[in-house]
C-alpha cells in the first residue's frame, strides 16, 4: 500500500520545533511574555481587535457566550449541523441551543430560517463559518441589529478567511477562533477571541485564571468562580511560528480546493461544497456522497478509501440527532433535512498545505476507484 495520506496534518517546521525547546530551556513555559507577544500579533492581523488567548475553540467560545452577557435560560442559535461543541458550550452557560437547518452546499446556518426562529429569550446567534467559508456578514448583522441579539461567530475553522476583503474576526461582535492541529494554523491545543465593545473583557481575565484579582501589593482575592483556560507560553510560540506562515499556509489550501473542483467538478460524484471566493481560507473539502444510492455504507467506504492509503474524515453529524440533545423539546432531527443529509453522507477529503498536486489527483482516482467497485 502507498504512504497513508491523512485528511489532516498541521505544517510545523524544524525552525519552529527549535523556537518552541528555546522556551523549553527557558524554564518559563507557562503563560509569560510569548503569550502576550502572540496576542498582539494576533490583534495585528486582525486589524487592532482586542484578542484574548485561551486553551481551545471550545473554551473561547464558552467564555465567549459569559461576557456576552448570555445567561441561564437564555437562547442561543446555533447550526443543527456543526462539531458538538457549538451546542455544549451553550448548554454548559445553562442557555439552551436553539437548532436552525444550515444549506445543502455551503454547510452554513441558513439565515433565512434564523428570524423565525428568534423569541424573546434568545440572546445571541452563533453561526459557524464552516470549513472557513465566512457566513454572508452583512445579512446576518442585518438580522441581529433587527431583534436586538448578539453574535458570537465560531470561526474556529476561519483564521485567515475574509469577508469582502476584511479578515473575519478584524470587524463585527465577537470571533472564536480554534488552534487545533487540523485548523489552519495550530498551537497543539488552543483558542483565541477577538472581540470589539459590548464585551465584558475583566468577565474573559477571570474567567481564564481562577477568577483571581491581585492588588498594588500582590495581594490575591477571588470575585468569581473562573476557570483555568491560560494558554501556555509554549503554545503561544508555536502559535507564533504559525501566524507568520498562514497567509502562505492559506493560499496553497486555495490552490488544493481549486484542484479538487477540477478533477471532480465535470461530472461530480456527489455534492460537492460551495466554492466560495478568495476569501474561503479551506480548513476542510466535504463532499456529500449519497451511500443509499450507492449500496454501501460509509464505513465501508473510508474502508476501502484506507485500503487505498487515503485517510477520510467525517464532518460533521447532525447535532440534534445526538443523545444529548435528541431529547430537548421540539427538537427532532426531521426538522432539519439539509444537517440529517449532510450528517449521513459527509465525507472529508485530505486538505493541508503539504500536499502535493499528485496527491489530490491520487484521492480523486481512489474515490472513483472505490465507487466504481461498490457492489
Amino acid at each position: 500500500m502507498s504512504d497513508h495520506l491523512p485528511f489532516a496534518r498541521p505544517t510545523i517546521d524544524e525552525k519552529s520545533i527549535e523556537d518552541v525547546a528555546q522556551v523549553l530551556r527557558s524554564g518559563w513555559i507557562a503563560s509569560g511574555p510569548y503569550v502576550a507577544k502572540f496576542e498582539s500579533a494576533l490583534s495585528t492581523f486582525l486589524g487592532g481587535r482586542e484578542v484574548r488567548t485561551v486553551t481551545s475553540g471550545t473554551a473561547a467560545l464558552e467564555i465567549a457566550l459569559r461576557a456576552a452577557g448570555v445567561r441561564e435560560g437564555d437562547g442561543v442559535i446555533v447550526p443543527a449541523m456543526s462539531f458538538a461543541a457549538s451546542a455544549n458550550v451553550v448548554m454548559r452557560v445553562g442557555a439552551i441551543p436553539v437548532f436552525v437547518d444550515v444549506e445543502l452546499r455551503s454547510r452554513n446556518l441558513d439565515l433565512a430560517l434564523v428570524p423565525a426562529a428568534i423569541s424573546p429569550r434568545v440572546r445571541a446567534i452563533m453561526p459557524v463559518h464552516f470549513a472557513g467559508l465566512p457566513v454572508d456578514q452583512e445579512r446576518l448583522y442585518d438580522i441581529a441589529a433587527k431583534h436586538g441579539v448578539r453574535v458570537i461567530e465560531d470561526a474556529a475553522h476561519a483564521i485567515g478567511s475574509t469577508y469582502r476583503g476584511r479578515r473575519i474576526g478584524s470587524f463585527g461582535d465577537v470571533a472564536c477562533f480554534s488552534f487545533h492541529p487540523n485548523k489552519n494554523m495550530t498551537t497543539i491545543e488552543g483558542g483565541a477571541i477577538a472581540f470589539g465593545s459590548g464585551v465584558d473583557v475583566d468577565l474573559i481575565e477571570l474567567e481564564r485564571f481562577h477568577g483571581i484579582i491581585r492588588d498594588g501589593e500582590g495581594n490575591v482575592d477571588v470575585v468569581r468562580a473562573g476557570g483555568k483556560y491560560n494558554l501556555s507560553d509554549v503554545a503561544a510560540r508555536l502559535g507564533l511560528a504559525q501566524l507568520e506562515r498562514l497567509d502562505g499556509f492559506t493560499a496553497r489550501r486555495r490552490e488544493l480546493a481549486n484542484l479538487y473542483f477540477d478533477e471532480l467538478g465535470i461530472d461530480p460524484p456527489g455534492v460537492l461544497p460551495e466554492r466560495g471566493d478568495s476569501g474561503h481560507c479551506w480548513n476542510m473539502f466535504t463532499l456529500l456522497l449519497p451511500f443509499d444510492q450507492l449500496g454501501m455504507t460509509r464505513a465501508q467506504f473510508q474502508h476501502a478509501m484506507g485500503q487505498r492509503g487515503i485517510g477520510v474524515g467525517v464532518h460533521y453529524p447532525c447535532i440534534p440527532s445526538l443523545t444529548a440533545y435528541r431529547n430537548l423539546s421540539d427538537r427532532s432531527a426531521h426538522r432539519y433535512p439539509n444537517a440529517a443529509r449532510i450528517g449521513r453522507e459527509t465525507v472529508t477529503l485530505p486538505l493541508f498545505p503539504t500536499m502535493a498536486d499528485s496527491d489530490v489527483r491520487r484521492v480523486c482516482e481512489a474515490l472513483r476507484a472505490v465507487l466504481a467497485h461498490r457492489t
